[in-house]
């Protein structure tokens, strides 16, 4: 049952943003804000995860196709692909829960402690709207343009790991990383992005908005929001990789 009311909850805060939209002028303001806070905030844990993810998985598949009759050039084919379709939206995404989720639960947390939300509903102010929207607006445009930075300098940390140790030559993986690519990876990769952005974004948004208590209790449920926030994205993941591939 207590399901049920967190989900009907979640369901109307959700409906509720759209309701009585506020001032466009002051949402696109705040939205802008949120972009910037979300995107350069969390650049560069995603930069530093995305080159060792890449040098990892470089190292860690060369040193598992041990076979001479397997050529070199599909050591970058089995890098490009697994960083496409799963280490980058979804290593990434769950890093973000931790990042940007935790952030705007205890954020809106500590305005419904001090009884700011409060305020502005008293003012005739669509709180929802103003203050839920924007985050999980600028979220929606952020995170997926993060997971393609990702997978980008995956691939590219990948190459100089294999280079620099002596794996694969610099020309090998380029042509590994050409041969038999599935454009429609990419979209898949940008669907769980964009799914994984909105599970970042508005999960903690309710928990952070519906908490209850003091200091204590907001420290409590940003640490719920993320690991509800990291659930759903393993569990989104599963049922996207088994409807679209």
């Amino acid at each position: 049952m207590k399901f049920f009311s967190h989900f009907g909850r979640y369901i109307l805060m959700l409906k509720s943003m759209f309701t009585k939209p506020e001032n466009h002028k002051m949402l696109w303001k705040e939205f802008m804000h949120q972009s910037v806070e979300i995107g350069i905030g969390a650049l560069p844990i995603v930069i530093i995860i995305s080159l060792f993810l890449g040098a990892v998985t470089t190292v860690q598949t060369a040193y598992q196709l041990v076979s001479p009759l397997v050529p070199q050039s599909t050591i970058a084919q089995i890098v490009r692909d697994s960083v496409i379709l799963e280490l980058s939206p979804t290593v990434v995404s769950i890093v973000l829960a931790g990042v940007v989720g935790s952030k705007i639960a205890s954020e809106l947390g500590n305005m419904q402690v001090t009884e700011q939300i409060d305020a502005l509903e008293i003012m005739g102010i669509n709180t929802k709207n103003y203050l839920i929207l924007p985050k999980i607006s600028a979220a929606l445009l952020v995170i997926p343009c993060l997971i393609v930075l990702s997978a980008v300098l995956a691939i590219w940390g990948g190459k100089i790991a294999g280079v620099a140790s002596g794996i694969i030559s610099e020309d090998v993986f380029d042509i590994g990383l050409r041969q038999n690519f599935t454009p429609y990876n990419v979209f898949f990769a940008l669907s769980k992005a964009y799914t994984f952005a909105f599970i970042v974004s508005s999960v903690p948004a309710y928990y952070g908005y519906h908490v209850k208590g003091g200091a204590l209790e907001i420290g409590r449920t940003s640490t719920t929001a993320v690991v509800v926030s990291c659930i759903l994205i393993l569990l989104a993941d599963y049922v996207l990789a088994a409807l679209m591939l």
